[in-house]
């Protein structure tokens, strides 16, 4: 009865987060000056039925549910939500719900194909470093997609500014600068915890296999993210590149962690694959 309970709980967070990225997406087109919050109360709701599923597969598996695929991408989308009720209430960006939602349910919808049994917690995921290690790669990953939702918004508001016919989406979405600004905040959260679940990974994966490093496939790609967007600081810091350059950059980014995430799993395989 409670695996019943906990599938019907997904598929109301499911279907909120659809009900939400299809208000948010009207909302773009809405040719109406004030925004509306009905796409930021309905993730409201599907992110508390998501919530009360996360706990209850915690409570059945007795471990924290990321290690199946369907599993992990739903924390994927779970931690991206966190991280948007805090940007959501600390700038009140408005539209931001239309740029983060479509991940949230893509990545939601992709959870609900893998096979969702609850399974046994390996032996050599029995560590508490293996917890440290997955919340702080998740909220980094969860950062780097905020961070490519600002991009996506940088890009359109960039295209209204030098526009002759400023529209009502010029309105609506904030300004270059502020976008510019909370792009960069996030991406300077995301690299220090991808860094940290890097390293925390390289402790685990010694105490677990008597190595600091074994050129998993998952490892590699974690490095090539990692310098992705050390690159991406880098050529912020020194040479200047902000705004469109790095709006486009935090987009390409979160494409090769997508890959990473999935490729990896779907793909190349490895110790990371937990399915």
């Amino acid at each position: 009865m409670q695996i019943e309970t906990n599938v019907l709980l997904f598929e109301l967070a499911l279907t909120f987060y659809f009900i939400a990225t299809i208000s948010g997406i009207i909302e773009i087109f809405r040719g109406k000056k004030d925004t509306s919050k009905v796409s930021l109360y309905l993730s409201l709701i599907g992110f508390i039925f998501h919530t009360a599923n996360i706990i209850m597969r915690y409570i059945k598996g007795g471990h924290i549910p990321v290690t199946s695929m369907h599993e992990a991408t739903s924390f994927f989308s779970w931690s991206i939500l966190i991280l948007f009720f805090i940007h959501e209430f600390r700038y009140k960006l408005g539209l931001l719900s239309s740029f983060i939602m479509p991940i949230v349910f893509l990545l939601m919808f992709s959870s609900s194909i893998f096979p969702r049994e609850i399974k046994v917690l390996s032996p050599v995921l029995q560590s508490y470093w293996f917890v440290i290690h997955v919340i702080l790669a998740f909220l980094g990953d969860a950062a780097f997609a905020m961070a490519c939702g600002i991009g996506i918004m940088y890009l359109l508001q960039e295209r209204n500014v030098k526009s002759k016919h400023l529209t009502m989406l010029f309105q609506k979405l904030p300004s270059l600068q502020t976008l510019d600004e909370i792009n960069y905040h996030l991406i300077t959260l995301g690299f220090p915890l991808l860094t940290l679940a890097m390293i925390t990974g390289v402790i685990w994966a010694n105490s677990a296999w008597g190595t600091y490093w074994r050129w998993d496939p998952k490892e590699v790609w974690s490095l090539i993210t990692w310098l992705v967007y050390a690159i991406v600081l880098h050529l912020r810091l020194t040479v200047g590149w902000r705004g469109k350059k790095a709006a486009i950059l935090s987009i390409v980014g979160f494409i090769i962690v997508i890959f990473a995430f999935f490729g990896i799993a779907l793909i190349l395989k490895g110790q990371h694959v937990f399915m």
